[in-house]
């Protein structure tokens, strides 16, 4: 099998690093890769934004951090015409500080899905999604969806936020470095707790060390956006917002990110229908997957060897990428769409910067979930199919329940994101130690995890530890990475990295697990992984790969038309 130089395996060490400990620059790999269309020469306006990381200064605060809130209204029509004129007036009226972030929130007297709105805004680049799990209910934050601030009682009856989308950014946060704490600084420099709403969204890559591919290239080592103009799905009512951010010392006065705004708000549409979701199939002229079925095959048994010597592996995480390559252009928000209909316990996410492809999810798996100094997480692994009975369906529960290389998998999963929680927690509770998940394709073996941090400050710690988790990476983290390095010949890129959203006085992330990476006349790559342990074997492996895909390629018709067959 094609693998990387010892060098690289030998690079592959922790996920998070201080910058300035190893400067890594942006390069393309030698791995393989496919290369989409490049857009940055017909970027909106939207996308000039200024970039959050630059400057000398990180933790100095903003001038101003605020929210307004305006009158709700019927439509989002009349919503856009409400912030349009505010922010005229604010052109007007400016305050008086060389730094800030303004947010200003209209909610709409009707229930609209935040999917269906982003469809509408017609490719306006960068954009980004994220929709919680539904039967989750995790925030203990209580939120005044009129005000936009904490209101410190319980939460309102349907007043939930369900999903968010966003296009534009109002301030970005990337760069050639590996995510760092100085970063994590700098992204917090522009959020508070008296602001829970202006979040930044994004995601990291699984690999700081790994070189980066060409169909990652856009995202950088990491990608976060505070939207320009978000929208706001809760259970029973909508907001439409916009965020202005400015700082004169990184060259972005007020009045040019009202300019942006403007600009950006003039390719809103306010008319927005109802997506289908169940797109029609999309024919698949070709499939192909790195690595093939011969070098998987060849891929896990070097790897069960490893486990069986007497090196210190117990567990390693095998990906595989699939390219297909289809007859139209797969729109990335129609097929995001479909995969809301599969994820009632699961998280939905995209996210696309400007020049590059979207990468988007459907993911079961919270790294974790912080509100305030409460944490939660969850261990995650073992994977069946569901039956196609009630009493099929609890047969394989039982067999997943009892098999002896699903719950080894599992508990070195479960005790790791422990023992990392212990690092950083006064106490840590699991319950339920062991259970399981069901999804509608798969069902795995479950455990969730909760702690109390010692300080704020320890949420950088906590997801540069939890990141990688065994369930992507393996255990020990280390040994695992390097044979990842060693063995894999394509760029995981965002794919099993963190994805979500950091907040004021709260924040979480999922794992970009069960994904995809969709760009405009080349089809998609989606990527899906599994765990090597003792008692594995390449077949039921690749069989597990197959399962975990099926949710984007039952959107796919397999036949060729006749005029392509050979």
């Amino acid at each position: 099998m094609a693998t990387g130089s010892s060098a690289v395996g030998r690079s592959c060490l922790a996920g998070f690093v201080d910058p300035e400990a190893a400067k890594c620059t942006s390069t393309i790999s030698s791995r393989q890769t496919i290369h989409f269309p490049n857009h940055r020469n017909h970027q909106p306006l939207c996308s000039l934004s200024m970039n959050g990381c630059q400057g000398d200064h990180p933790q100095l605060p903003l001038g101003t951090i605020e929210t307004r809130s305006f009158p709700a209204v019927p439509s989002p029509s009349l919503a856009v015409d409400t912030l349009s004129s505010a922010l005229s007036q604010l052109k007007a009226n400016p305050p008086p500080f060389t730094s800030g972030i303004i947010r200003l929130q209209v909610p709409i007297q009707q229930q609209i899905e935040a999917i269906d709105w982003l469809y509408a805004q017609n490719k306006l680049l960068p954009r980004c999604f994220f929709s919680d799990r539904a039967q989750t209910g995790n925030s203990k934050l209580s939120i005044d969806y009129t005000n936009g601030k904490l209101n410190g009682q319980n939460p309102k009856k349907h007043n939930k936020l369900v999903s968010v989308a966003g296009v534009g950014s109002a301030v970005f946060f990337q760069d050639l470095h590996p995510f760092s704490y100085r970063h994590w600084k700098s992204l917090k420099r522009f959020l508070s707790t008296e602001c829970p709403l202006i979040r930044a969204y994004g995601a990291i890559r699984f690999d700081a060390r790994a070189n980066i591919s060409s169909e990652w290239e856009a995202f950088g080592y990491f990608y976060f956006m505070v939207p320009q103009v978000e929208f706001d799905e809760l259970e029973d009512s909508s907001i439409l917002a916009t965020t202005i951010a400015w700082d004169n010392s990184l060259s972005c006065t007020l009045g040019n990110a009202i300019d942006e705004l403007k600009a950006t708000m003039h390719q809103i549409s306010s008319i927005v229908l109802k997506l289908q979701k169940q797109v029609p199939s999309t024919l698949m002229l070709s499939n192909s997957h790195i690595p093939s079925k011969t070098y998987w095959d060849l891929a896990v048994n070097r790897a069960l060897q490893k486990i069986r010597s007497d090196s210190a592996l117990i567990k390693v995480v095998l990906a595989r990428s699939s390219r297909v390559i289809t007859a139209t252009d797969i729109d990335p928000i129609a097929w995001l769409a479909c995969l809301q209909v599969e994820g009632k316990n699961a998280y939905q996410f995209c996210l696309q910067p400007p020049g590059a492809p979207a990468f988007i999810g459907n993911t079961p798996e919270q790294l974790f979930h912080r509100t305030w100094l409460d944490i939660d997480s969850e261990a995650l692994a073992g994977t069946r199919a569901r039956g196609k009975s009630l009493s099929e369906d609890l047969q394989i529960e039982l067999e997943l329940l009892s098999s002896p290389k699903d719950h080894l998998e599992f508990t070195i999963v479960r005790e790791s994101i422990r023992k990392k929680l212990e690092n950083v927690c006064d106490s840590v509770v699991v319950e339920p130690k062991k259970a399981i998940r069901k999804l509608p394709r798969v069902q795995h073996l479950y455990a969730k995890l909760a702690g109390k941090l010692r300080s704020e400050d320890d949420e950088f710690e906590i997801l540069s530890s939890l990141h990688p988790s065994p369930a992507v990476c393996g255990f020990p983290t280390e040994e695992a990475r390097v044979l990842i390095a060693e063995t894999e010949v394509f760029d995981r890129g965002m794919y099993a990295g963190p994805v979500g959203w950091f907040g004021g006085g709260e924040s979480e992330f999922a794992v970009g697990i069960r994904s995809a990476l969709v760009g405009k006349g080349l089809g998609a790559l989606i990527y899906a992984g599994t765990g090597v342990v003792e008692g594995s074997n390449a077949l039921s492996e690749w069989d597990e790969l197959e399962l975990k895909i099926s949710q984007f390629t039952k959107l796919l018709k397999l036949e060729m038309p006749l005029g392509i067959k050979s």
